[in-house]
């Protein structure tokens, strides 16, 4: 593992400066979350939450962490280098203090390997500090969840690697996977809306007391 580890580290240093391409499915969703902006602004140097549809459907975050300027900025089905194609529009908008991410798990259903997916976090993170100096940074784990268990070894690979790059880093790697796990060791069957890939209010409770305890408040 030390040698896959450091030869991700390696591949995702190389890449800091790489962009992606912008992928154009997803620019009704952005448009709409610039527009969402207009009358309700993140505050400057307030706290970003981003990623893909478990943070889009987060519909009581703002409640979940009442007096916290905090912007939801998630689009479903998206995927770490859809933030990198549009970072300028979904990460420095507001110049958060703290981004709080959950990308990943669409990037390994789609055929992606762990190393891959965690090259394109480093590529990422490198063009947060870069642009965001002094940005906290915190990644919230692959969650598990029974639509995809199949992929639970190319998921907990991930979640390794990531808790490693991140505890280098310095950043914040939020663990969910282990809270969601039922006492049988598999995803908990209560709370999953009827998809079983994404949380219903229960599973969003769990978040809540998960993910606060790494927010700067």
């Amino acid at each position: 593992m030390r040698c896959v580890f450091v030869a991700v580290l390696s591949l995702g240093v190389a890449t800091a400066v790489a962009t992606e391409p912008i992928n154009r499915h997803w620019e009704d969703e952005i448009t709409g979350i610039e527009h969402r902006e207009v009358d309700a602004p993140l505050a400057e140097g307030g706290i970003l939450f981003t990623g893909s549809s478990s943070i889009r459907l987060w519909k009581t975050l703002a409640a979940d962490f009442p007096g916290v300027d905090l912007a939801n900025r998630g689009f479903g089905g998206s995927q770490i280098s859809d933030l990198i194609g549009y970072f300028d529009r979904v990460i420095v908008p507001g110049r958060p203090r703290q981004i709080v991410i959950y990308s990943g798990t669409n990037d390994l259903d789609s055929g992606e390997s762990a190393e891959h997916v965690l090259a394109d976090f480093a590529t990422l993170c490198g063009m947060i500090e870069r642009a965001l100096p002094g940005t906290k940074i915190a990644l919230i784990s692959c969650a598990p969840n029974p639509a995809r268990w199949e992929q639970r070894e190319e998921q907990e690979k991930f979640n390794t690697l990531a808790a490693a790059y991140c505890d280098r880093m310095g950043y914040d790697f939020i663990d969910v996977w282990t809270s969601m796990l039922g006492e049988d060791g598999e995803p908990s069957r209560d709370i999953y809306v009827d998809d079983k890939l994404h949380m219903n209010q229960d599973g969003y409770v769990m978040w809540r007391e998960l993910v606060g305890g790494y927010l700067d408040r």
